[in-house]
């Protein structure tokens, strides 16, 4: 339906396009029209027992405020958006729902907390890396088989880390176009360790371009001077100068990059890198919603090559399938890979790169929020075969056992107290939200006993039975009330004419008389009805359009009796 402002209630939240039973894109006049069809059956001056009339006092209020949200333009975009607490002023009203004094405070001062923290975050923008090389080379590459009267000493399988690198920034913004990006980095490999502290100056000089100016200080000081600029409409470009100090001298370097964006897909790119070595490189990108893919040409004095890369996007399952090849004057490589999507805010990537004369490459990632871990593998210096077959399946299986034994259970035990939680929580509002349901439910009777009485004299549409929740089986295959609710009296009473339309909604547990009975479940709805006096059935998802009757609801016996 909307987006939330972040409260922890929304899923008790009224859905006012369902209380009415009207689509996202229902005009005005199909809003007033539902208004007035349900008030038939909900207004007060329409009850005498007073019970029954305090009941449709409560539901007719909720459906009068749905109709005069949705038939203001202004106010229906707000509740779109936002919901219906994006109709409340921030402050106060947004936590009405506490009840004392301390409690009203306490949730304030929550509230606040969390903007700070949230604020901060976005201030700060914190970003890190830590890298991680693994030598694993000996338990692929033997030594001493091509001569057996040379003795070795004893063979042992040694797993060590060689490099370790660690990143960190942070970004202060300064005033509206400038911003201060401060970072480090700390390096070892090999027993040998070196650093850096980079301070960065980021200036927006129009909304067509901005600058860098980067300092580094540690082994060595460097200088780097970068910048953006819009050309035209199609045409954007970058260019970099680096001065770094070195042992025998400054080192200069300078990048030049022009971007062309041929249609909404395709752009090409032309890069010349001056210094040592220098090269000039090409690059045609196809990218879009499911498919990423890129070819490269470098020509250099000492580096030339060749390479095309391309990479499935799977968006329903969160993950990316990548595979590239390389081919250059100092030899080639294939990589192939896979990122997934493992939580919330968390990657996990892994990609084999099998290369000549690199040998074979484990690579391992880990996208945790803003943090980045790298896990780069060396399993053999040559093409070992074995190294290619363990790197592949071992990572694969891992992920699947630890998925299955770790991952799962933790998010399904995570997911099951976030509810119970909730639930107990809110338990007084779950409840109030039942028993408004059944009221609901029971001002709808004497509609529903004249609306069968019209469907039968004419052998309309009349519900048989219908069951909202988490649908169960018995063993002769009947459905079982279960977490389930009896909806059928709901259903009938939005039949007319032989017809029931629900349009789409978020979830039919805000249709009148409805609730949800097992908050966070997946839902469903059954519904078995006549239609000239024949036998339907359908299920449906929590979110799908109800439209009966119609042909293809025919259950089995009926259709084998029609055929006979």
């Amino acid at each position: 339906m909307a987006a939330s402002l972040e409260e922890d209630d929304d899923f008790l939240a009224n859905d006012f396009y369902a209380l009415l039973n009207v689509g996202k894109e229902a005009t005005t006049e199909e809003i007033n029209y539902a208004f007035r069809r349900l008030s038939k059956i909900y207004h007060p001056d329409k009850h005498l027992d007073p019970s029954k009339k305090k009941a449709a006092e409560e539901v007719f209020s909720k459906l009068k405020k749905a109709h005069e949200i949705l038939i203001d333009k202004h106010k229906r975009t707000i509740y779109d958006t936002y919901g219906e607490k994006g109709l409340k002023t921030e402050g106060l009203e947004i936590i009405s729902r506490t009840k004392t004094p301390a409690e009203i405070i306490a949730e304030y001062e929550r509230l606040q907390r969390e903007r700070e923290e949230r604020r901060l975050q976005q201030r700060t923008n914190p970003r890190g890396t830590v890298t991680v090389g693994v030598n694993a080379t000996d338990l692929f590459d033997e030594y001493g088989d091509d001569d057996d009267d040379v003795y070795y000493g004893p063979s042992y399988n040694n797993v060590e880390i060689n490099n370790m690198s660690i990143f960190q920034s942070v970004e202060c913004p300064l005033t509206v176009k400038d911003t201060l990006v401060i970072g480090g980095n700390l390096q070892a490999r090999n027993g040998t360790g070196a650093g850096a502290f980079l301070a960065t100056w980021r200036r927006l000089t129009s909304d067509k371009g901005w600058m860098e100016i980067e300092t580094a200080a540690g082994s060595g000081l460097g200088f780097s001077l970068k910048g953006f600029r819009q050309l035209t409409r199609r045409c954007y470009g970058t260019s970099s100068l680096v001065l770094h100090s070195t042992p025998k001298g400054i080192r200069p370097a300078m990048s030049t990059m022009v971007a062309y964006q041929f249609d909404r897909e395709v752009q090409g790119r032309l890069t010349y890198n001056a210094g040592f070595p220098s090269s000039i490189q090409s690059t045609l990108v196809y990218s879009n919603q499911d498919h990423h893919a890129s070819l490269t040409l470098q020509v250099g004095i000492t580096n030339s090559y060749f390479s095309l890369s391309y990479t499935k996007k799977f968006q329903e399952q969160e993950a990316k399938l990548k595979g590239a090849i390389k081919f250059g004057v100092t030899g080639g490589m294939v990589e192939y890979g896979f990122e997934k999507k493992i939580t919330q805010f968390s990657h996990l990537g892994a990609s084999m790169v099998i290369g000549v004369p690199t040998g074979v490459h484990l690579k391992i990632k880990v996208y945790r929020g803003s943090q980045t871990f790298l896990f780069p593998i060396h399993l053999s210096e040559t093409l070992s075969p074995s190294a290619i077959m363990y790197g592949t399946l071992v990572p694969v299986a891992t992920y699947f056992v630890v998925k299955k034994l770790i991952v799962d259970p933790f998010l399904k035990q995570q997911k099951e107290q976030e509810l119970e939680q909730k639930r107990e929580e809110h338990a007084e509002k779950l409840a109030k939200r039942k028993q408004e349901a059944k009221a609901a439910t029971d001002l709808m009777k004497e509609t529903v006993e004249r609306n069968i009485e019209v469907e039968e004299k004419k052998m309309g549409l009349i519900i048989v039975k219908a069951l909202y929740g988490k649908l169960q089986s018995s063993e002769d295959g009947e459905l079982m009330d279960g977490e389930c609710i009896d909806v059928l009296v709901q259903l009938q009473a939005l039949i007319k004419d032989s017809k029931l339309i629900v349009p789409e909604t978020v979830s039919k547990s805000g249709l009148p008389g409805f609730y949800d009975p097992c908050i966070g479940e997946e839902k469903s709805l059954y519904i078995r009805y006549k239609f000239r006096n024949r036998l339907h059935q359908v299920t449906l998802s929590d979110t799908e359009v109800i439209r009966l009757p119609q042909q293809r609801h025919l259950m089995k016996d009926e259709v084998s009796a029609a055929k006979s």
